[in-house]
């Protein structure tokens, strides 16, 4: 499973978001034709690649005209307003769900600090127009990286004071810290004034599922620049690629017999077993006492999800007890690759690294449903995705 984990050391903000995005290999022009699709084509982007303490970075800019107060919008637009730009915008169902509930839930907290209804929460025409952009553009760009979760380590606050309309205000901001309920924050920081933005709290809010998870595998990394350039720190938002390893090197090996389980029942267990977070399973038939053939149940787990995979087992079979040891694999590198047999039929491929040379293998659901839509045989197609998936690997290694 590919995973994205953002690094918050130096705190968060929209345009910060973004240029990790573009730094991770989005393309330029995706970016620069979204004002257009929100409805705001005299906004331009700049996309330039600088330095923030002698780390390459990103940096993104929104040019917004002023506002002339003439117009509906000259002072400002609403939360309610944003959300109905976001509502027509042609943007993916699931993009429109998290951007409407950023929305709705910058509104609730900046209308609580304040003391005004949610979505009558009124912003500055330019910071409003800034807002839909950053975050409806950290959410559609996260769907076109193509990962499958988000996770993000401790975010900074920083420190001091922050200008506002009506005076300064002590770091974080009052809706900054309401936004971040819930997310583990740093305990100190290097950054001096605003480090992490409403904005950037709202985007970590819809995006993250908290902490990453125990193991993983580092594909690549990217850093989005902020505005300020200290001589202390890199004032950038590190996003790091991965990789899940779902096969952890410590796991828990969890263990029963039983003599009274209906074979047929058998594989919905096992499911239940992976569905609570097991690596593996295994079932074999053995004698128990008095003679009698009983099924010998073992499902490997990494530790953090062992007491969970116990009470599947207890719950899913006739078991009265689990035994439980610990055990310590050796596993080799792996990858998972999707490879294009006809146009939208992808296989999933996993590939390995072992000493003697590269190892694949399809996914067997994948097969069994590509095989259907082109009619073929199931194992002419997992021989075809093997063979794409090797050559795509080459190509990789020859280009890296």
């Amino acid at each position: 499973m590919r995973i994205a984990i953002l690094d918050p050391a130096a705190g968060i903000s929209g345009d910060m978001t973004l240029g990790a995005l573009i730094g991770a290999g989005l393309d330029r022009a995706w970016l620069e034709g979204l004002p257009a699709r929100l409805g705001f084509p005299d906004v331009r982007v700049r996309i330039a690649d600088v330095e923030r303490a002698a780390v390459r970075a990103v940096k993104v800019d929104f040019e917004i005209p002023e506002p002339r107060n003439n117009g509906e919008h000259g002072h400002g637009r609403t939360v309610e307003q944003l959300i109905a730009i976001v509502q027509s915008a042609a943007l993916d169902a699931d993009v429109k769900e998290r951007a409407i509930r950023a929305f709705d839930l910058l509104g609730k907290i900046e209308g609580r600090v304040h003391g005004v209804e949610p979505r009558k929460v009124h912003l500055h025409e330019v910071g409003a127009i800034d807002a839909v952009m950053d975050i409806v553009g950290a959410i559609e760009g996260v769907a076109r990286l193509g990962v499958d979760a988000v996770y993000n380590w401790p975010v900074a606050l920083g420190s001091g004071w922050v200008d506002a309309a009506h005076g300064a205000l002590p770091v974080p901001a009052p809706a900054t810290l309401d936004l971040l309920a819930g997310l583990e924050v740093a305990g100190e920081s290097v950054v001096s004034g605003e480090a992490t933005t409403p904005t950037g709290a709202v985007l970590l809010r819809v995006l993250s599922r908290g902490a990453p998870p125990a193991r993983w595998r580092v594909v690549g990394s990217a850093w989005g620049a902020g505005t300020r350039n200290p001589n202390t720190h890199p004032n950038a938002l590190r996003l790091i690629l991965a990789d899940a390893v779902e096969e952890a090197g410590v796991v828990e090996v969890l263990a029963a017999d039983v003599d009274d389980l209906p074979p047929e029942y058998v594989e919905p267990l096992r499911q239940a077993l992976f569905d609570a977070g097991a690596v593996d399973c295994q079932v074999w038939p053995t004698h128990g006492k008095k003679g009698r053939v009983s099924l010998r149940i073992e499902a490997l787990a990494p530790p953090d999800v062992a007491s969970a995979v116990g009470e599947a087992l207890l719950d899913h079979s006739t078991t009265t007890g689990v035994r439980r040891a610990y055990l310590w694999r050796v596993t080799l590198d792996r990858r998972n690759v999707d490879v294009e047999l006809a146009p939208g039929v992808r296989v999933g491929v996993k590939v390995w690294r072992a000493p003697s040379g590269r190892r694949c293998k399809a996914e067997y659901e994948d097969v069994v449903h590509a095989a259907q839509a082109l009619q073929r045989s199931a194992p002419g197609v997992a021989r075809e995705a093997e063979r794409l998936a090797e050559r795509q690997e080459e190509q990789r290694e020859n280009k890296e």
